[in-house]
């Protein structure tokens, strides 16, 4: 046997639940800001900036700013308590908008300006390249063949 009062207390939320709204927020920040962010490889915009978004996990963000070093990372954007299975369904059906909002910051390193010179690069270079060379594991190089070489293989088909 079923109440009336069972009913409202089912038919109340569900009549309810057109108004209910659950909004999510991401703010990226840089230091300094003006810095060109892309999320899993999209490109978002400069820095400072707020995106609204879906899903909840591991975000690969890149950060680049001329005069800084490009950052490139990962960030945990973590669900709150009521974002989570079977609170989120008592969320959603709230009479009422639940916000989320997330932030994340990044503070950028400027760009060494000796790493960036010539001859520092071309010494630089030159150590790393003794250092693949020189192991004692490491096999020699493979010859590239140039494009003025002709093919070592013979066809299998003769012309007609």
């Amino acid at each position: 046997m079923r109440t009336p009062g069972l009913r409202l207390l089912i038919a109340i939320p569900l009549l309810l639940a057109p108004l209910a709204c659950v909004e999510q927020e991401l703010t990226i920040e840089s230091d300094p800001p003006g810095a060109l962010v892309y999320l899993n490889d999209q490109e978002l915009g400069r820095t400072p900036l707020k995106r609204d978004f879906h899903w909840y996990g591991d975000y690969d963000v890149r950060l680049q700013l001329d005069g800084y070093q490009t950052l490139k990372t990962h960030k945990r954007v973590k669900a709150p308590l009521w974002n989570w299975a079977p609170f989120d369904l008592v969320a959603s059906l709230m009479p009422f908008t639940v916000r989320d909002e997330q932030k994340i910051s990044f503070t950028l390193k400027p760009v060494d300006p000796s790493l960036d010179q010539p001859t520092n690069l071309l010494a630089r270079a030159e150590d790393l390249r003794g250092q693949l060379e020189g192991g004692q594991y490491t096999r020699p190089p493979t010859p590239r063949a140039t494009p003025a070489t002709k093919p070592t293989t013979k066809p299998t088909t003769t012309p007609k």
